[in-house]
């Protein structure tokens, strides 16, 4: 990654970085972005090291096409699910994209399968191809749906809506993704990738890291407390972020028509 984080040479994803917005491109293109040769160790570290750059300010996360990612490797055949390896988990990544303390926006420019789709689900944002297919197929291989797609859909879509994905394992095309609830956009797959970055742009320039990170940090913890604590702990953030400069320079930015200066960090 030129201009950008230490990151190291990945055997299965590129990264780029441009105005403060990082690119991470899923690229196993003959196996149409397929997690395996050590993608998710990669991805969990690309992940890791972006949270912690002060320079990016938003994630894309994306699959060199013609597909975002066709799920499990399927390459060991029958065993691909049979013969777990030692320490098996389910849960996906390491570092799951909603510890990221920036927005990570899944550019889901092709089919997404499986494990692929629920990467995706972990993301804040995500924008769907309109004629690529999706589904969490994972009880038609003898399975379960991993990465925490038990805990995110019912919260994301609803508890019917999950139980139609997960319990049939049915695939669906983006406008079905999107009335489902899984997506804000649907687009021709030419256009995801740049309304993704048009929007991490946007956010890179005119929001505050550290109100961003705590706001993103709240919408998630919120799937597990109740309203009332929703309230104290948007009470405490006020609080803390009213003590910062930025509480200052975004209104001050606002009244002269220019950019905001932030001096805050994500953290």
């Amino acid at each position: 990654m030129s201009d950008g984080p230490d990151l190291p040479d990945y055997r299965t994803l590129l990264t780029a970085l441009d105005g403060g917005v990082a690119t991470v491109t899923l690229n196993r293109p003959r196996q149409r972005n397929a997690v395996g040769d050590g993608m998710r160790e990669e991805l969990a570290d690309a992940y890791r090291r972006l949270g912690a750059d002060d320079r990016v300010r938003a994630v894309v996360l994306t699959g060199s096409p013609p597909a975002f990612c066709a799920g499990a490797d399927l390459a060991a055949g029958e065993d691909t699910f049979g013969a777990p390896g030692p320490g098996f988990s389910a849960a996906g990544l390491e570092v799951p994209a909603w510890t990221v303390p920036k927005p990570v926006i899944a550019a889901v420019n092709g089919h997404a399968i499986g494990l692929g789709l629920t990467l995706a689900l972990q993301c804040d944002l995500r924008f769907f191809a309109a004629d690529a297919s999706y589904g969490v197929v994972q009880v038609r291989r003898g399975v379960v749906g991993d990465a925490y797609s038990h805990w995110i859909l019912p919260r994301l879509v609803g508890i019917a809506n999950a139980a139609e994905i997960l319990l049939t394992g049915a695939t669906f095309d983006g406008h079905r993704a999107v009335e489902l609830g899984l997506g804000s956009r649907v687009l021709p797959a030419e256009q995801v990738l740049p309304a993704a970055l048009e929007v991490a742009r946007d956010i890179a320039v005119n929001t505050a890291p550290m109100s961003v990170a705590a706001s993103k940090r709240l919408l998630w913890e919120s799937f597990d407390l109740d309203r009332e604590a929703v309230g104290a702990r948007e009470t405490e953030i006020h609080l803390r972020l009213m003590g910062h400069d930025d509480a200052r320079e975004g209104v001050r930015a606002f009244l002269q028509g220019r950019p905001p200066k932030w001096t805050g960090r994500p953290d």
